[in-house]
């Protein structure tokens, strides 16, 4: 039974903690969109959905990103230029990528051409990660690399490493001195230690930086490259890239939210311990039983007085009332001056 306000404020505060613990707990089980990520040591929110490149809508229609061309990015002294897009697949398509297959050419999203050939740094990725300052975004599954990547000399005679055929190579070195048997025996020793090797392939990535200057647009750098020409590093500058609030997120409560059903539990917890402890203790029936009820009495008597006043004040303002007043006391004082004039009459005589 409810018999002080302390009581009251302990029920308000076990709703309240209930009501964070299941906020806390939507938040958690609510996965991050795409291409977002949020830092873990300033909190900071960051969504680079706006920056990524899309294919013009049809019908004129417009798209929040907003951007239709991929980002170029000149490699200077390095000789090649790169084509990219930042959380998505290039939107010029490519073809005849080196050492992808057909069905993989859709998913590239970084990219150079050397010697009329095609070769990819990266897949399309949305994972973005916030590491302590920096924001950083990684394509890999690119070109084959490394080992055996194809130098400028033999990049003509680069075929897939997939589909090389080993019975194909040329079979001086077992020329002299060996038997069939012993030739075939290491072919497929070979091709076995081959397929067991992990090819490297190349990978790119792109750290953000934050750029707050009015009317700059989104701008990708070519940063460099390690020896074996594997990893390609790139820096963006960007206004998605600057952490802000992160917003409410679809299946779980905001702050306004957990204020409402704060809010709504203090008024029930209010009315009904209320109801509860006047019609127990106080032995109160009807509107009575109300928490505070002569409070709120007078409150609404308040108001309803106010409104007739206003009431009355805006009639008495209206002109066609107003000329209705002066007609009646005009009558009523010439109603008066008769009297008075018949009363002298009879006076007199």
């Amino acid at each position: 039974m409810i018999t002080s306000p302390s009581h009251l404020l302990m029920l308000l505060a076990t709703a309240a903690a209930g009501v964070n613990a299941a906020a806390g707990t939507a938040t958690a089980t609510t996965p991050a969109p795409a291409c977002t990520a949020t830092s873990l040591t300033t909190g900071g929110f960051f969504d680079l959905r706006p920056d990524t490149a899309v294919a013009p809508p049809e019908n004129g229609k417009t798209h929040k990103s907003g951007t239709y061309k991929d980002y170029h990015s000149r490699g200077w002294d390095y000789g090649k230029n790169f084509t990219l897009n930042i959380c998505g697949s290039v939107v010029d398509p490519v073809s005849d990528v080196v050492g992808l297959k057909k069905n993989q050419w859709a998913n590239v999203s970084a990219y150079y051409t050397s010697h009329d050939s095609v070769y990819s740094i990266g897949s399309v990725s949305l994972d973005l990660h916030s590491r302590g300052r920096k924001l950083v975004l990684q394509y890999t599954g690119g070109s084959p690399c490394g080992d055996h990547k194809s130098s400028s000399k033999d990049e003509d005679d680069y075929d897939d490493d997939d589909d090389y055929d080993y019975r194909k190579r040329d079979t001086k070195q077992y020329s002299e001195g060996l038997s069939t048997s012993t030739h075939v025996h290491e072919i497929e020793t070979i091709e076995k230690s081959d397929s067991s090797s992990k090819t490297r392939r190349k990978s790119a990535t792109i750290s953000f930086l934050c750029d707050r200057d009015p009317g700059t647009t989104t701008a990708v750098s070519f940063v460099g490259v390690d020896p074996d020409e594997c990893s390609y590093f790139f820096e963006a500058r960007s206004a998605y890239a600057c952490a802000h609030a992160e917003p409410h997120k679809p299946g779980s409560v905001g702050p306004g939210g957990v204020f409402g059903l704060i809010l709504v539990i203090a008024v029930l917890v209010y009315v009904l311990g209320g109801v509860f402890y006047n019609r127990t203790v106080a032995h109160a029936r009807g509107w009575r039983q109300l928490p505070n009820y002569s409070l709120w009495a007078g409150i609404g008597s308040f108001f309803n007085d106010l409104f007739v006043i206003l009431l009355s004040s805006c009639g008495r303002l209206l002109p066609s009332r107003r000329g209705y007043q002066h007609i009646g006391s005009s009558r009523n004082n010439e109603a008066e001056n008769r009297l008075i004039d018949q009363l002298d009459e009879e006076w007199d005589d």
